[in-house]
């Protein structure tokens, strides 16, 4: 009889320090989410390691005390040993140079990670389309570009010069032959980004031509509920997961129940606190979904006591990629998952008292997700117009697309046609002012 042998789930530490100019909110912010970080990665973290010091050690980021600490508690019998498994990893909350990883893992005896590494790992894993993955890569690649220099030289002899021909002339080393291949295949990556860019872009031009669609994008901090007031919105079957960064690829859908002008909706990439500036780059076509949207959905949860730090998050990042113009509407959700009923009563007032035009709800709620959907159906149909259609008899092909492009509020009909009183988006009703008048 075979015995079924159960995976053990790894575990890991965290290690952090706390620089002078750091508050304890922020720090404690931070912290949690390397947490939440290294859980995505299916780490267990057993222990968090925390020290104040005016600046990271230029040899392994912790003190020594910090790093005899961590040693100890790494090789505790009664840890490494264990049923549910042993420390495998220390996640360091910061970025860190090579030679600061190597010389922590020589004195912990195990391996590290920073946080940009951890977070890098996690979008290699969850990205699924094409320009997902190629943006990944190029982010790993400039992550790693400015590494090679200094890990040849942790790696002695094999990082130094390669003779030219004949073993003269200056040739090039194996780090420059590395980054010229890097350079190289960066480059090639963003052709192929920027060629899938101008296709999308087609295709969302096509889109809004054949149906004069209108446009809200979801954004906000990763694992704000995002992904499930998509479904609620939709009525579609995307991925909800309580991880962050469960899915990386833009996903678009119709909201549902549609509505004239027919609006689409699309989840971004959620955003995170010190997310590194590459990612953000790689990451900027995107995120340029955002830019795209005539509305945004800011969605910020509404349960962390920490939202504020949220808000701040998503501005920075839609000002970087400029579309902190974009109009937008602050959506405060998991409402329901602040304490009991007094206390979402509390938080809710608070809510509504400092951001006037918000909306406080839970995706979870048909009645809440009914009152979003009515305010993203009033902002479209805000600037609509009205008019006054004349379909001939012999033009009833077109009613198809009268219908689906206005909202027809009266239809009455005579001898030689109907009269249809619409309401549509201007451009929209004087295109087929125009396609009517010539079928006259």
């Amino acid at each position: 009889m075979q015995t079924e042998v159960k995976e053990k789930t790894p575990y890991a530490v965290v290690a952090a320090v706390q620089l002078p100019g750091v508050s304890d909110i922020e720090f404690e912010a931070s912290l949690a989410e390397l947490r939440d970080l290294a859980k995505t990665l299916g780490f267990k973290v057993t222990r968090t390691f925390t020290q104040k010091r005016s600046a990271f050690d230029s040899a392994a980021y912790l003190g020594l005390g910090k790093r005899e600490e961590i040693r100890c508690f790494v090789n505790e019998p009664e840890v490494a040993d264990s049923d549910a498994g042993h420390v495998e990893v220390v996640l360091v909350d910061h970025e860190i140079s090579p030679s600061q990883a190597r010389n922590l893992e020589k004195e912990v005896g195990c391996e590290v990670m920073d946080r940009t590494m951890v977070i890098l790992d996690i979008f290699h894993r969850n990205a699924r389309s094409r320009a997902a993955r190629a943006q990944v890569e190029i982010a790993r690649l400039e992550y790693m570009a400015p590494r090679l220099r200094e890990m040849a030289k942790l790696a002695g002899p094999q990082g130094r010069q390669r003779s030219g021909t004949g073993g003269r002339g200056g040739g090039e080393s194996h780090t420059e032959l590395d980054k010229r291949k890097i350079r190289d295949r960066i480059a090639e990556l963003q052709q192929e980004i920027a060629a899938m860019d101008v296709e999308r872009k087609t295709q969302r031009s096509r889109r809004q031509e054949r149906h004069g669609l209108a446009n809200v994008a979801l954004v906000g901090y990763t694992n704000a509920g995002k992904s499930t007031l998509m479904r609620a919105l939709t009525g579609s079957e995307v991925l909800v997961e309580d991880k962050l960064f469960a899915t990386l690829d833009t996903t678009v859908r119709a909201l549902l129940p549609e509505s004239v002008p027919r609006v689409l909706v699309t989840d971004t990439v959620g955003f995170i606190r010190n997310l590194p500036h590459a990612l953000v780059a790689s990451f900027k076509s995107t995120l340029e979904e955002a830019l795209d949207a005539a509305l945004l959905l800011n969605v910020i949860d509404a349960s962390d006591p920490g939202f504020e730090r949220q808000l701040e998050v998503t501005d920075e990042v839609l000002e970087e990629i400029g579309a902190e113009a974009v109009p937008r509407i602050r959506v405060f959700n998991k409402i329901d998952r602040v304490g009991d009923a007094a206390a979402q009563v509390e938080r809710e007032a608070m809510l509504r008292a400092k951001y006037p035009d918000c909306i406080v709800m839970s995706a979870r709620r048909n009645d809440d997700v009914t009152i979003l959907h009515k305010a993203i159906v009033a902002f479209f149909q805000q600037d609509l117009v009205e008019a006054e259609l004349f379909l001939p008899w012999s033009a009833q092909r077109l009613r198809g697309e009268i219908f689906s492009i206005c909202e027809v509020l009266e239809e009455r009909a005579d001898g030689e046609g109907v009269f249809l009183r619409v309401r549509g988006e201007r451009e929209a009703v004087k295109g087929l002012s125009e396609q009517l008048s010539q079928t006259s």
